[in-house]
């Protein structure tokens, strides 16, 4: 099936290029790419990189941010709460979290403020453009740049007064209305935008019991305020201020797998955020510029479930029924602060070869927990961070095709970790990551690279005290990863094609594990804690192929190819030589964007997953899925109608599993899989109107 797979993505790839000749040539707006050092058009980037633009954010507002990038090459998720917030590049990073503070191991950048430990807040309305970077981002992140960065841009505030509104209706009840009004407060001086979203449904669960149908709802509120201060001539002061609520909430997983719940005590998913980000950019002379960025950002977040899924007296005592409820309350605060130097032309080094970046960078993170569960006492815990770093990167131009890059961090990584157990465990940690890369511009239509990068996560604590001494810590983790690819135009830029192999080594893999405890009247306990595997490996494809055969007729297509493997797994010898969880062998999505009768568009797409084993502690698999979208457009002036069905054959897929584990009362307590539904077909209206 790999190889039939492969054959018929190259057979598609060809396919295209052998008839883009036939096409008239279209002039493409390029796209910029802003979360490396320097801004480069993507077809300069040497990495492999995904670009989900405006035009293709318009319609999916209202849809999980996740499952948007979930449709990008080898970027996956997983979902067990009021929808999907966590995520995984290569197969590396987590899905899930319990009383155990995690280090994360992709990235998520919004405006410059850090959602990495928050991904349920990130909303897609008034947005510009979202980077999916994917390897390690050792020398621009560091610690949250293991596995990836995702980078978002909203909008930024221009000198043209006007405003866009923004209204959808859908079923299950989805209603969403957004606001954006733009301003020049002073003339070629003070330049403000302000954006504000409502989303709400009532989700896709049944409660039986309660006799609703939204204890699964989904209810986001966010709120961003921007403003370009045009200091001086040499000097731009960007400041954001974001504020989020998201009350969702949870009630997913029944004892048949189906969406009719039986529970008496749904629980909730939220999230409130206020945040700021204030970012300095100073011509200091011709030859380099001085780039300031700090940002802030204060979190309360609740994650609570009903724990046995069912109602009290829906079971015969004899059956030995349990009722609890666990609720997560977590307060987050995080301070960033980053300062670099960065050269301009006249200020290349080493006789005019060499382009130079310099910076240090500071971040404050405390992360507060109090666990209320109707087993075990009140529990509570307090997790600081400190990260102190300095990098830097150098662009070589050995040539006027061939540049060599070379970049460095290093970053001091002190945490301390206490409880209501009387359990202190304090690290310090100093970490090294960069990359060395070759870049060579074969001609303005063809670049090829190679680089070696060094990514790394620190190591960190577990937090439930049934675990055993040797469990409560785990190590860094480190990965070294080559890319190898090549960015192409062919036909006057009728076709745009980028193509990326990769193999990753992982020393001391960081993976998600799960100790079962026995409880009274036979039920079992899952108790989630993070171990390291010794090592495993990881190798594959990146493809993506835009084809314009019409100035009226946009083709794509996107591959992902992956195969990952525990070389080895001391704490579970059976899954040596096994794929870790979440790491499916295919993606793929396919579509077009067809503009017909000068006011239509027509756009579908398919997108796909391979099977995927849910846990790193059993096999239970998800099913392969495709999914199929389509969206009609109209625009006439200013205004713009969508109409749109998203997973339009009602495909079913899991998203969240849990397996070998028991907790139906009904069977006896037997071990089974239980899992997590993806979102079903949904349909709906979008109007807006630009002024």
């Amino acid at each position: 099936m790999k190889s039939k797979f492969l054959t018929l993505s190259l057979i598609a790839s060809v396919a295209l290029l052998g008839t883009a000749t036939y096409a008239e040539e279209v002039t493409l707006d390029p796209i910029v790419v802003g979360a490396d050092f320097r801004e480069q058009n993507l077809s300069k980037v040497a990495a492999s990189v995904s670009i989900i633009t405006e035009a293709d954010i318009y319609d999916k507002a209202a849809q999980s941010f996740v499952e948007v990038i979930s449709a990008e090459p080898n970027v996956n998720f997983s979902a067990g709460a009021s929808k999907a917030k966590f995520i995984q590049i290569r197969g590396i990073g987590e899905r899930s979290q319990f009383v155990t503070p995690i280090n994360p191991s992709v990235g998520i950048m919004v405006d410059g403020i850090d959602f990495s430990q928050s991904a349920l807040g990130v909303t897609m309305y008034d947005l510009k453009q979202i980077e999916v970077l994917r390897g390690p981002q050792g020398t621009t992140f560091g610690v949250n740049g293991l596995a990836g960065v995702i980078n978002i841009e909203s909008n930024d505030p221009t000198s043209q007064a006007g405003g866009h509104l923004e209204a959808t209706v859908g079923n299950y009840n989805t209603k969403a209305l957004g606001f954006t009004f733009n301003t020049p407060l002073v003339e070629d001086k003070l330049l403000a935008r302000f954006s504000l979203y409502k989303n709400t449904s009532d989700g896709y669960m049944n409660n039986v019991f309660l006799g609703r149908e939204d204890t699964q709802n989904i209810d986001e509120l966010s709120a961003k305020a921007k403003f370009r201060w045009f200091a001086a001539d040499n000097h731009t002061i960007d400041l954001t201020l974001q504020h989020i609520n998201i009350n969702n909430g949870y009630d997913a997983f029944t004892f048949d797998n189906s969406r009719n719940s039986y529970a008496d005590e749904p629980g909730r998913d939220t999230q409130k955020t206020n945040a700021f980000a204030l970012k300095s950019t100073y011509q200091v002379n011709e030859a380099m510029h001085l780039i300031s960025a700090v940002s802030y950002s204060k979190s309360d977040l609740e994650y609570s479930f009903d724990v046995d899924w069912s109602y009290v007296g829906e079971f015969d005592d004899a059956l030995g029924p349990y009722s609890a409820f666990d609720q997560y309350l977590r307060d987050r605060e995080q301070l960033d602060v980053d300062i670099r130097l960065v050269s301009d032309e006249a200020g290349r080094i080493f006789a005019g070869m060499t382009d130079w970046t310099i910076g240090a960078y500071y971040r404050d993170y405390s992360e507060d927990l109090s666990r209320n569960y109707d087993f075990i006492a009140p529990f509570s815990s307090l997790y600081d961070t400190k990260n102190k770093a300095i990098y830097g990167q150098l662009d070589t131009h050995l040539s006027d095709k061939l540049t060599l890059v070379t970049g460095l961090r290093l970053e001091q990584w002190e945490s301390e970790y206490a409880d209501s157990e009387n359990v202190v465990i304090q690290t310090d940690e100093f970490l090294i990551g960069g990359k060395i890369g070759l870049n060579y511009q074969a001609s303005a239509e063809r670049l090829y690279y190679v680089t070696l990068a060094k990514g790394y996560k620190p190591g960190g604590v577990n937090a439930d005290n049934r675990l055993s001494l040797a469990q409560r810590q785990y190590e860094t983790e480190t990965l070294w990863n080559i890319d190898v690819g090549v960015n192409s135009k062919y036909f006057n830029n009728k076709v745009k094609s980028r193509f990326n192999l990769f193999y990753g080594k992982r020393k001391d893999q960081q993976v998600n594990d799960s100790l079962l405890i026995p409880q009274p009247g036979g039920s079992t306990e899952f108790v989630g804690y993070t171990s390291n595997a010794a090592e495993g490996n990881y190798y594959g494809l990146e493809s993506q192929i835009d084809y314009f055969p019409l100035e009226s007729l946009h083709l794509f297509t996107s591959f992902g190819l992956l195969q990952a493997e525990f070389d080895e797994y001391p704490n579970n010898p059976t899954m040596t030589g096994r794929a870790p969880a979440n790491s499916p062998e295919y993606q793929y999505n396919v579509g077009l964007d067809y503009q017909f009768l000068d006011a239509w568009l027509f756009k579908t797409n398919l997108e796909g997953k391979a099977s995927q084993y849910f846990s790193n502690r059993h096999d239970e698999k998800a099913d392969a899925y495709n999914l199929w979208h389509a969206s009609i457009e109209y625009t006439t002036g200013t205004f713009t109608a969508s109409l749109w069905v998203r997973n339009i054959t009602d495909e079913e897929y899991q998203t969240r599993g849990f397996g070998t584990f028991g907790n139906n009362p009904g069977n006896g307590y037997a071990t089974e899989l239980y899992t997590q539904l993806g979102t079903p077909r949904t349909a709906g209206v979008t109007l807006s109107y630009d002024f």
